[in-house]
């Protein structure tokens, strides 16, 4: 099940930017942030909510939420807007991903996202890990929408496929996949993020407040 709200909609929950230990809800801090938090839901690569995801809640570093704000500030002008699929991740998430990561025998979700690569593989290749940057509050997973409708840019892959199209300057893409993936790419560039070559969704804070923490409490 997929749980998409607005950070308006979200907002009307949560006080605006609340604060949780050393984060804040993003969706009270960036005006009309669409939310599509897909591992507090089932629509994600293991198939079911992940350990640690006790609400559908992007939340962010302020550092890293300010940046995301004015990323989104700087799509307004062309009717564009984000969607974030992930935001904090809790470390003990991470180990429910290296567990299922292990497990040979759960491949249910594989059609959807990993067909052409072996789950065995997902470690060696850099899609699964021990440790993730999400964990430190400042990592985010996110894509570009239309704001009239809420409808997603052709990123030429959907988010969390384990394939190398996912890659951020796959060969492959048609020209106007290309430029959507450039398009988001240089706005968080420009606001402060560093890209994931192998997955056009995926940023980091340049400067992050915890560059050496990972947190483990509940996104709730």
């Amino acid at each position: 099940m997929r749980t998409i709200l607005t950070g308006l909609a979200l907002a009307a929950t949560q006080p605006a930017g609340a604060a949780t230990g050393p984060f804040v809800d993003a969706g009270g801090v960036v005006p009309g942030l669409v939310l599509d938090m897909r591992y507090a839901g089932s629509d994600n690569f293991v198939g079911r909510p992940i350990a640690g995801y006790e609400a559908p809640r992007c939340l962010l570093t302020p550092q890293a939420a300010r940046a995301l704000a004015a990323v989104q500030a700087s799509l307004a002008p062309e009717g564009l807007g984000l969607k974030v699929f992930d935001c904090y991740r809790p470390r003990r998430a991470v180990a429910d991903f290296a567990a299922w990561a292990r497990d040979p025998a759960d491949t249910r979700m594989k059609a959807a996202y990993y067909p052409r690569t072996d789950k065995a593989d997902l470690f060696r290749l850099g899609y699964i890990a021990e440790r993730s940057s999400h964990s430190r509050g400042s990592t985010v997973d996110l894509t570009l929408v239309h704001r009239a409708d809420g409808s997603e840019l052709d990123m030429g892959t959907p988010f969390d496929l384990f394939d190398e199209a996912s890659a951020t300057d796959f060969s492959g893409l048609a020209p106007a996949q290309a430029r959507n993936r450039r398009r988001l790419r240089d706005a968080m560039i420009r606001a402060g993020f560093v890209p994931y070559a192998q997955e056009w969704w995926h940023f980091t804070l340049r400067v992050e407040p915890f560059p050496d923490t990972s947190f483990d409490q509940p996104v709730r």
